[in-house]
């Protein structure tokens, strides 16, 4: 059974998986990890959800303002080990929830093209590709997507 927190970007067990997602993400993006890793700093997120598995915390999400209507989608991360169970399907979901119900009507999000399950992953939910948006624009390793809800 997996049961997934509202919380935010101080949590520990948040704080934890985001570690792990980023030495993940040092080693695909190479020398562009940190053109990348400036824009993922945790002060600017006050939504976060962690996804627990026998109480062991495997995935979390988060979401933070782009502007006033739409939200950005952050820091997804599924432990190795859970991976291809779903979990990521619904911390997505319930990010999308939480994002509706805080009144905004789209999300946005970037991802690389070295991270071809998450590109995966954004297209099986809807996401839609846009163009590369803010600091995204003219990087040829990133793909944004937006989805209404």
């Amino acid at each position: 059974m997996i049961k997934i927190v509202r919380t935010g970007a101080s949590d520990a067990a948040f704080k934890n998986l985001v570690s792990i997602l980023d030495a993940d993400l040092a080693v695909r993006d190479g020398d562009e990890h940190a053109f990348y890793d400036q824009y993922n700093k945790l002060d600017s997120i006050k939504y976060a959800l962690v996804a627990y598995k026998n109480d062991q915390p495997i995935a979390c999400g988060a979401i933070k303002e782009f502007d006033h209507s739409t939200m950005e989608v952050k820091r997804m991360f599924t432990a190795p080990e859970c991976r291809g169970e779903g979990i990521a399907v619904q911390i997505l979901s319930e990010l999308e929830k939480w994002a509706a119900e805080l009144s905004y009507k789209k999300c946005v999000l970037e991802t690389g093209v070295r991270q071809p399950e998450a590109i995966r992953l954004y297209e099986k939910c809807g996401y839609s590709p846009i163009p590369n948006y803010g600091q995204y624009i003219g990087v040829d390793n990133s793909r944004c997507f937006e989805k209404k809800l």
